[in-house]
Order: structure tokens, then sequence, then C-alpha cells
């Protein structure tokens, strides 16, 4: 899990996500115990994250460099994962000028979770890095422009990598000012997902 934040408003969307990827190695009872002090807040730094994985005996990789928000075709995207004995389960938020949708995607099983056609923010990530996400918001956001919307999800992101090693201090930041529905897009991933139950 990690840390994506759009806003779609009747002038323009955006999407921002963090760029960390961590692979753990080990029991799963040592890991198990490395995530949930990781996603609880615990561990605030790298240095605590490879300290605490170290007298876990958990083996770690972490990469800064991964690309969870892009533009397809109009449409902003962005995803986390979350990998469990094997398993690959991806969130993935479509965003345009006025319009969401939230998909969960599993394998071949492609689950469209929720759209909405109004002005709001819409957060995915671990539980710690919403709640950071979504206080920044309410602290800061003022019903102002686009603008006010970019300044607002760039202090949510750096107050996220402040708090938690579970996001990079790095990030990536989009902008449309297109109004396309994200259909088109839904249905290739549908697609795509459904071609992989037929392989």
């Amino acid at each position: 899990m990690s840390l994506v934040i759009a806003y779609t408003g009747s002038r323009g969307a955006i999407i921002a996500g963090d760029m960390r990827e961590i692979r753990f190695g080990g029991e799963d009872a040592a890991i198990a115990a490395l995530e949930q002090e990781l996603y609880r807040g615990t561990i605030v730094n790298d240095d605590q994250l490879m300290r605490r994985a170290e007298e876990l005996g958990v083996t770690i990789l972490v990469r800064d460099d991964k690309e969870k928000v892009r533009e397809r075709d109009g449409i902003l995207t962005g995803e986390v994962t979350e990998s469990e004995h094997g398993i690959l389960r991806v969130r993935r938020l479509y965003v345009s000028a006025g319009h969401y949708a939230i998909a969960d995607i599993e394998g071949s099983r492609f689950d469209l979770k929720g759209r909405g056609d109004t002005s709001t923010f819409v957060v995915l990530g671990n539980d710690l890095t919403k709640q950071i996400a979504y206080a920044a918001i309410q602290n800061y956001w003022k019903n102002g422009t686009l603008e006010d919307a970019v300044r607002v999800i760039v202090r949510a992101m750096e107050e996220a990598a402040a708090r938690t090693a579970s996001v990079s201090r790095k990030y990536l930041l989009l902008q449309t000012r297109l109004t396309f529905s994200p259909d088109a897009v839904i249905e290739q991933d549908r697609r795509a997902c459904a071609a992989k139950g037929e392989g």
C-alpha cells in the first residue's frame, strides 16, 4: 500500500501518488508484525524501517521509483497494490474533470466499487496514510481553486511522507482539464482482466 490522492472538480482534475514500493521476505508472522508497525505509524523513517526489519529477521527491498499515477486517453489513473501469499490486489482510481471511479482488481476479477460526478477528493492507501491525507484536506481545503487543490494535495503528500516510512518523499503529480468520462478506460481494464481469466 502507498498513497494516491486525487481531486476532481468541474474545472479540472489532479492526481498524485508516492513512488515507494516495499517487498518483504521472511517468516509470515515476522512480516505481518513489521507491516503492522509500519502501517500503524510506529516506523517513521527509513532508518527505523531497516533496523526493525533486521530485528525481526525480515529482508526488505525498498524502491522509490514506482509510478502509481499516469494519464491514459485523457483519464488520470492511480493505483495502490497489496500482495499477500502471492495474490496481488489492486485498487485503481480513475479521474477526469467532474468524474471519478474506483475499481478493485484481483487476477481476472474486475469489480467497480464506486463512481461519482461531483467535486471531491478521493484517497487510496493504508489506514494511516488515508487518515493523514484526510486530516490535511480538512485542515487546508477551503473550497478554493484548482491551484488550491494542488497545494492541499502537496501538503498531504509531504505530511504523510514525514509521518510514515510506507510513503516516499518523492511523488508524481498530474493534472487535466479534460471532462472525458472514464468509461472507455474502465472498459479496457475490464477486458484486460477478463482476458487473464481466459488465458
